[in-house]
């Protein structure tokens, strides 16, 4: 797949089978319409493209732009759409002067010069242009006069995959792991730089790294214990490692209260890893997070944890 993130520079795409979308947490209902993106593009012998946005038009134009959680960072939506078998990616740029223009302009100088797409896929509800003025009808005009094909989404696949997000979104924020991974297609997963805590889980024999995420728009499912795998990139050879261990996500009642954190125990695992970064994939929820009567029944905890997280990867 080739990624492309400057649209002065687009190549000549053959028979661009386009569509559309934030396509946030690649997940199933999204794959659908890929799978129908790219059966087009087979028919007709043509490339197909994704047009998404960065930063998410939320953040740009929404009113509750303090609130976007996404399932996806930019990177990470970019390698599942890799997996996905996507021809050609486009990252434009969402500003306040690409939000303002008239929606002609947005057909006629971004979709049609940029693309000349053969076919364009879209949601009967694809807003676009100055105060989303923009709408199917005006695209239909177009199609009419021979620019491009017009095909439309079925509702109920877009209605799938609106209502897949929100559900996914609502299971991980209560813990639901298994639900969320069985509508997404995937685990989910965030990625994180290792910093400094206070070092006490190493005193109580649980060595934690304490993670600070990558993208502070990735959302952070609900607080608790999970059973994760690790993946690191050895710095000095480039080669990952996939690792086993626990994660908590919590404010630590126990210790102090205070300031929400993640953290993982990585098993059978003891070496100095600051600085690095750490995928974390998301396998099992193993309990909600609690206040213990002092450390020892703190550690007496743990030890089952890490029994019952063992139990929950033995299959990887």
């Amino acid at each position: 797949m080739q990624v492309h993130r400057n649209i002065q520079e687009l190549p000549a795409f053959r028979n661009a089978i386009v569509t559309i979308g934030t396509f946030d947490g690649v997940h199933l209902g999204h794959r659908s319409i890929i799978g129908q993106l790219k059966a087009v593009a087979e028919a007709v012998n043509g490339e197909t493209v994704i047009i998404t946005f960065h930063p998410h038009p939320r953040r740009i134009v929404g009113k509750e732009a303090q609130s976007v959680q996404l399932l996806t960072s930019l990177p990470e939506k970019i390698s599942l759409l890799r997996e996905a078998g996507i021809d050609h990616l486009v990252v434009v740029p969402f500003t306040q002067d690409f939000a303002s223009q008239a929606p002609e302009d947005y057909v006629e100088t971004f979709l049609v010069k940029r693309f000349t797409p053969h076919t364009l896929i879209i949601g009967y509800d694809h807003r676009f242009g100055r105060n989303r003025g923009g709408d199917f009808q005006l695209l239909e005009q177009y199609a009419a006069s021979g620019l491009f094909s017009l095909v439309e989404i079925p509702a109920k696949l877009l209605e799938t995959a609106t209502i897949s997000s929100t559900r996914i979104r609502t299971a991980l924020l209560e813990g639901d792991i298994r639900l969320a991974t069985s509508l997404l297609g995937h685990p989910y997963f965030f990625e994180g730089i290792v910093v400094k805590g206070n070092q006490l889980g190493r005193t109580i024999g649980f060595p934690t790294a304490n993670l600070q995420l990558t993208d502070n728009e990735k959302l952070i499912p609900a607080n608790g214990v999970y059973a994760v795998t690790v993946e690191r990139i050895d710095p000095s050879t480039g080669l990952k490692t996939q690792l086993k261990g626990m994660m908590n996500i919590g404010v630590r009642p126990t210790v102090d209260g205070l300031n929400r954190t993640i953290e993982v125990n990585i098993l059978d695992f003891n070496e100095d890893i600051y600085g690095e970064y750490l995928q974390i994939t998301f396998h099992q929820w193993l309990r909600a997070e609690q206040k213990f009567d002092g450390l020892p029944a703190l550690q007496a905890q743990l030890a089952h944890d890490r029994d019952n997280a063992r139990l929950a990867l033995r299959h990887l």
